[in-house]
């Protein structure tokens, strides 16, 4: 690869990234927003509510991202009406990670020990306040690092948004490839982007896991 390539190519690159950066960044809000909800209806919520975030996570998490993408992308469409490449992906990826993410909150929920609740009410504490001033702060300790795995795959899964046509980092990559063929070394580069952007968090959760294991 001559250097005018390679810098015409990271010039695209690094714009194809930051696009998948700020995709990610609206995904895992929207993703873990939908989640929590999710594992709470699941928890706590009456019989309906159950039910309903119980096939929503068993819905999406038993169907390819790329069904729901398309769905979203072309079934607004198909009523007439418009929305944007990158409001579809966004909103594509957090219905279909929130689904994931929602059964790692509800293992969380569900892990914290039932004496809390119990000592809760012995306070005086309403079950809304010992929830989200008892339970959820613990839960947020539990869950993180498989939270943080689940976050190295969304970002992973934005490539897919390529083939609703945004022009994302594997998008970018593509192109280049089209125009000036060199698949090997294009392909390569996009895959260093996507470890310098993925490999930090995984360190983290290694490290973590590993302060948590019994010395």
């Amino acid at each position: 690869m001559s250097a005018e390539l390679l810098k015409t190519s990271l010039s695209i690159l690094l714009q194809g990234l930051l696009t998948t950066l700020l995709l990610s960044a609206a995904a895992i809000v929207g993703g873990t927003l939908i989640g929590l909800v999710a594992a709470i209806l699941r928890t706590f919520g009456p019989w309906g509510t159950s039910r309903v975030a119980k096939l929503y996570t068993e819905l999406f998490r038993g169907t390819p991202v790329l069904i729901t993408l398309m769905f979203i992308y072309f079934g607004v469409s198909y009523f007439g009406y418009a929305i944007d490449v990158f409001a579809a992906g966004a909103i594509g990826l957090s219905v279909y990670q929130g689904a994931y993410i929602s059964e790692v909150f509800r293992s969380g929920i569900e892990a914290v020990p039932k004496g809390q609740w119990e000592v809760s009410q012995i306070l005086g504490l309403t079950k809304t306040q010992t929830f989200f001033s008892v339970v959820l702060p613990q839960t947020g300790k539990i869950v993180l690092p498989p939270l943080i795995g689940q976050y190295l795959s969304l970002i992973k899964d934005t490539s897919i948004v390529s083939m609703i046509g945004m022009s994302e980092l594997m998008h970018g990559g593509q192109a280049i490839v089209d125009r000036v063929g060199q698949p090997v070394e294009i392909y390569g580069l996009v895959a260093v982007l996507y470890f310098v952007v993925c490999f930090p968090l995984s360190q983290w959760v290694r490290h973590h896991d590993r302060r948590s294991l019994p010395s």
